[in-house]
């Protein structure tokens, strides 16, 4: 299964935003693999600041229980000032529709 949606970077913190996952916690790794994500890949609109987020998952339902885990929670408290929040420090994200796969 295939989901992609965006986010918001603050400006002038790509750097920052690259360093922070080029030293991904182990443990959100493992979380990660846990919960059946086989690949995930960011991009950045230099342009607007978005951030694109592609991954492909096994199961909707395991994916989603990532964001109850205290691993991710802490995951969000460290991101959230270099990044649009809600109040629960979840990234402020927009899920994309697909359009076009030429895969299916």
């Amino acid at each position: 299964m295939k989901q992609a949606f965006k986010m918001h970077l603050y400006p002038n913190l790509v750097e920052e935003y690259k360093k922070r996952h080029d030293c991904l916690w182990p443990e959100m790794v493992e979380l990660l693999k846990q919960h059946g994500v086989k690949s995930y890949s960011i991009f950045w609109d230099k342009e607007t600041n978005d951030l694109f987020a592609y991954l492909e998952i096994e199961n909707e339902a395991l994916w989603n229980k990532v964001a109850l885990t205290e691993i991710n929670q802490k995951w969000w408290r460290y991101m959230q000032d270099i990044m649009e929040t809600n109040e629960d420090c979840s990234p402020v994200s927009m899920p994309l529709r697909p359009v076009f796969d030429l895969n299916e």
